[in-house]
């Protein structure tokens, strides 16, 4: 019974102390699945705080599971994305507790400019979930299709994020 107690106090702490997003200087590493239409893969990201609601950072995606069109395998460059991100960290203004922030954000990557939208919900002061989903604004190319629609639609990332 005492064990109980002590674990279940200790949990409540965890739960307790977990903050979101703390402002400047805030660093968070993301990891996770992502999903798009034909595709399943891997996604990380970084993110650097740079004033209290403001942060930047990179976001990487590789797809590991691939429908294949045309009875072909696509090549690497279908596969991967590399991003770099700006985030409004708006969960103190939505007025939600501080181990939760929703994210708003535009992303440049090396398929297109898009826009995307998070949140991250923290366990304790270091571990905690994250969901984001994006979408393109718009291509670089005219016509996109085939694997050029790997990381030109819909997307949602599911995973882990951790404070550093």
């Amino acid at each position: 019974m005492k064990n109980s107690i002590v674990w279940a106090l200790l949990c409540v702490s965890f739960i307790t102390y977990g903050q979101a997003f703390r402002g400047k200087k805030d660093m968070k590493f993301q990891v996770g699945f992502n999903m798009q239409k034909n595709a399943n893969g891997i996604h990380g990201s970084i993110d650097k705080g740079l004033a209290d609601n403001i942060s930047v950072g990179l976001a990487a995606t590789y797809l590991l599971s691939t429908d294949k069109y045309l009875g072909s395998t696509p090549y690497a460059k279908d596969l991967m994305d590399i991003k770099a991100r700006f985030n409004a960290n708006i969960g103190d203004v939505l007025g939600l507790k501080p181990k939760m922030d929703v994210y708003p954000g535009l992303d440049l990557s090396l398929k297109n400019f898009g826009g995307h939208l998070g949140f991250r919900w923290f366990f304790s002061s270091g571990f905690g979930v994250y969901a984001e989903a994006g979408l393109p604004i718009k291509y670089y190319k005219k016509h996109v299709e085939d694997y050029a629609l790997f990381h030109n639609q819909f997307y949602l990332n599911v995973g882990t994020s951790f404070n550093l």
